[in-house]
């Protein structure tokens, strides 16, 4: 018998793994492959966190099935985190709901908040399920370029125009940006808050970047924003700022119609978070704010280093000022390749595993994005591949 599966025929195969084949490949055959491909943190979650969990999993009663949206303490937690870092409130119980991980809660809210056949606008390029959610969901979407600069983005978002019966239902936002790195300030989402209370349409903002930002810069919440909590929810991964991304540890939080459809929603999925993770993530929201500066410190010297030894080797790539990762415009001499081809001689030529920036949507193509996943040692080692390969 031959099944066809419709939804999943509308999912392009996953760019990504044509890299992860090839780095598997080469390094059954011995080679030494610098993976900075996934943004997948290496660094060790703080001992304060780990210790509590232990400790909560020694305890029977923590075995049983938890709460779907998160258990109070947590969700207390996350208010006063808000508080604590932004000066918003937080309604622990209506407005804050705890998801496993970013991801799992970005899908599950699109899935809940809309219909097939609505319209979802989306940057591009993007991290993908913030564009695959949508599809997933059998929405339409608007795609709104980035590359350029988040102004840019602006005055696209600006220009649309729709009869107010098929106005879009949601705007997915991302700063600071993966896969380009951008930033905004305030202002940009005052401006947001202000186009989806005239056009009516929800706004999801992912912080996931939310602390890893650099020289002096520092990422604002959309829900500073004076009535954002009318049209918007922002979710969180603690998976960056605390080096927990096993863990699956994300929370969302905002407009309490929002946070409710996705608690309904969960309700019917799944028992929530293994309880003594949650007690973990009290621990971590609590208690470990003094830690975060230092896990960023590391990431900004890789960045650092990064940037030195790309340009050392002719390769002018900004530094960029938040997240995790280096978006690189691939060299001119090698751009009519695109950036897929670019990322498999970067692995059979140079030992580096990089994303491909075409797998982040089609305004993605003619970059690639570097992960600050590996040691300054490391990078100084993929740097000696690079300059070769270039030079080759």
């Amino acid at each position: 018998m031959d099944y066809r599966f419709p939804l999943i025929e509308k999912l392009p195969p996953y760019v990504f793994a044509v890299i992860n084949q090839l780095k598997m490949e080469a390094r059954r055959q011995g080679e030494d492959i610098i993976d900075m491909g996934m943004g997948n943190p290496d660094l060790a979650t703080p001992d304060p966190i780990v210790d509590k969990l232990v400790e909560a999993a020694r305890n029977p009663r923590n075995h049983r099935y938890s709460a779907s949206k998160g258990i109070p303490n947590l969700r207390l937690e996350i208010s006063k985190w808000y508080a604590r870092r932004y000066n918003v409130d937080i309604d622990p119980e209506t407005e804050a709901i705890v998801t496993i991980g970013a991801k799992e809660g970005f899908s599950h809210l699109v899935l809940a908040l809309v219909e097939p056949g609505d319209k979802v606008i989306v940057p591009d390029p993007s991290y993908p399920i913030h564009s695959f959610a949508a599809t997933i969901a059998g929405c339409e979407l608007i795609k709104l370029p980035i590359n350029n600069s988040p102004e840019e983005m602006m005055e696209e978002l600006r220009r649309l125009e729709f009869p107010r019966s098929e106005q879009p239902k949601l705007l997915v936002l991302s700063f600071p940006h993966n896969p380009t790195t951008a930033c905004v300030e305030l202002d940009f989402f005052e401006e947001a808050v202000a186009l989806a209370r005239e056009r009516g349409y929800l706004i999801i903002h992912d912080l996931a970047y939310a602390d890893q930002t650099f020289d002096g810069y520092k990422a604002p919440s959309i829900l500073q924003v004076p009535g954002a909590k009318d049209v918007a929810v922002e979710m969180f991964s603690m998976s960056k700022s605390y080096s927990m991304p096993g863990w699956r540890m994300g929370f969302c939080v905002g407009n309490k119609q929002a946070i409710g459809a996705l608690t309904r929603l969960k309700s019917y999925l799944d028992y929530g978070i293994f309880q003594p993770l949650q007690i973990a993530g009290v621990i971590a929201l609590r208690d470990c704010d003094a830690i975060v500066p230092e896990i960023v410190e590391v990431y900004r010297k890789r960045r650092d280093a990064l940037i030195k030894g790309l340009n050392s080797a002719n390769w002018k790539v900004p530094s960029p000022k938040g997240t995790m990762f280096v978006w690189a415009k691939i060299p001119e001499y090698f751009a009519k390749d695109g950036s897929l081809e670019f990322a498999k001689q970067m692995i059979t030529r140079a030992g580096v595993a990089v994303s491909p920036g075409i797998g982040f949507g089609e305004r993605g193509e003619g970059y690639v994005r570097f992960a600050l996943v590996e040691n300054e040692q490391r990078i100084a080692q993929a740097i000696r591949g690079i300059k070769s390969f270039l030079n080759d």
